[in-house]
């Protein structure tokens, strides 16, 4: 039987367009706006002017603090502009605006690594290689990685999840990645087990990715302690408590985190990226991203330099098509619509969701009717109805006593509404008050 998490969820239309497009590497951009904060945490500080030369590579803005990462040029160039760029939150961002060399061959060397198994660096070098190198969490959290592993004295860490989900529907930067560069997300594990000295790692893989899984298991077969764990295609199997609980049958803490049971869970993207930093000193620079929609020409899976314009995803595949009423930076449960095409593609890019206006339309919101399925869906066990209704009325106190900040914003309670109500809206806004109010008392 597949494993699976108790507490509620859904199965919306996979439409995993791109799931056969092997990855394709995009065409280097003129310019690249990379933002100072493209992970969880304090910024990036700039430590580059204008006018100055940068390499492929280099630091251009150094880790702000312990909660921090790095952040490196992706490309060789000139820096023309310390400038406010609007990014995918909609809000305008410090970035940092790099002019591409068109002469420099080193923007264009396509570099394919071979696979290299022996792992030479002891544990406590891994930890800082990761942090050098801009390491965070890929699969859209953007937590610092080398956080994740500095894991204080007495814990009883036994487990390392891989995260192979990819539950949002049309993403399949996950899975692509896992066919194309299984090999090297093997050593990648192996690598972080020897980081952590853990003996046992989990690598947990959807269903409906038999391709990946079949891949996996022939490759762990002379591997100790690695395994892959099938899972039940349902979402949202990729958060990290529900994965916990699927594969292992712990439960996180309400307000904890996976380590309090024993267990780190990194997602393959960062697995792989890992595994570029350690064996061949290859910071963060590029990434995965798959480019979707009913209606584009050429859908398709692309290696992308962070800083590149969407505008040059979208012309890579076609050009927007007539109609198009939406762009969504990630997938259509968690992703958010983005405000124009110069948004820049970021560490924690893994989609571009073109949607046509057939299936952008919201219903109309209607008055709740009590029918209850928000609450049987919510596989955080919490009364959506309740938390929009004590976000919409500004009862904030009231909102926190009963458990908003434990919402993981899935989107499950909004899918299902029949009353249209914009259940995650309210809640994802009274969420960012309470965290406001938390943190002005503290």
């Amino acid at each position: 039987m597949l494993k699976t998490f108790p507490k509620g969820g859904i199965h919306p239309p996979e439409n995993k367009i791109t799931s056969s497009k092997e990855i394709k590497r995009m065409t280097v951009p003129k310019v690249v706006n990379v933002p100072i904060a493209q992970h969880i945490g304090i910024p990036a500080e700039i430590v580059v002017d204008k006018k100055d030369k940068v390499t492929v590579g280099q630091v251009i803005a150094k880790s702000g603090g312990f909660v921090s990462s790095n952040i490196h040029s992706p490309v060789a160039g000139t820096v023309t502009k310390l400038d406010l760029i609007i990014d995918s939150s909609g809000y305008k961002k410090q970035c940092i605006v790099i002019r591409t060399d068109a002469k420099d061959p080193t923007n264009f060397e396509e570099q394919e690594f071979p696979l290299k198994t022996e792992i030479e660096l002891e544990p406590k070098a891994i930890v800082q290689k990761i942090s050098d190198c801009g390491i965070v969490g890929l699969g859209g959290a953007t937590f610092p990685s080398q956080v994740k592993l500095n894991v204080r004295e007495g814990s009883k860490l036994d487990y390392l999840i891989i995260n192979g989900v990819e539950c949002e529907p049309y993403l399949t930067a996950d899975h692509r990645l896992m066919l194309e560069k299984a090999q090297e997300i093997v050593v990648g594990i192996k690598i972080l087990m020897k980081a952590l000295h853990l003996e046992k790692a989990v690598i947990g893989i959807e269903n409906n990715k038999q391709d990946a899984i079949s891949l996996f298991k022939s490759i762990i077969k002379k591997e100790d302690g690695i395994q892959v764990a099938a899972l039940q295609v349902k979402y949202p199997q990729g958060g990290e408590k529900q994965l916990v609980r699927a594969i292992l049958g712990r439960e996180v803490p309400k307000n904890g985190l996976p380590l309090d049971v024993g267990v780190i869970v990194h997602n393959v993207g960062t697995i792989f990226a890992i595994y570029q930093a350690i064996q061949f000193d290859k910071p963060l620079v590029e990434r995965v991203v798959t480019v979707t929609g009913k209606k584009l020409e050429n859908p398709s899976n692309f290696w992308v330099k962070i800083g590149t314009p969407i505008k040059d995803l979208i012309a890579e595949v076609g050009g927007l098509p007539d109609g198009t009423r939406k762009l969504v930076n990630g997938g259509p449960m968690m992703g958010k619509a983005i405000k124009n095409t110069d948004v820049p593609v970021t560490k924690g890019t893994s989609g571009i969701l073109v949607i046509h206006e057939d299936e952008a339309s919201r219903g109309k919101a209607e008055n709740c009717i009590r029918c209850g399925e928000c609450v049987f869906v919510c596989p955080m066990g919490l009364e959506p109805h309740l938390l929009m209704n004590l976000s919409e009325k500004g009862m904030y106190e009231k909102a926190s006593n009963e458990d908003i900040m434990t919402c993981i914003e899935c989107g499950s309670c909004s899918y299902v509404c029949p009353s249209h109500r914009p259940l995650l809206d309210y809640i994802r806004f009274g969420k960012n008050i309470v965290k406001k109010l938390e943190t002005s008392k503290k």
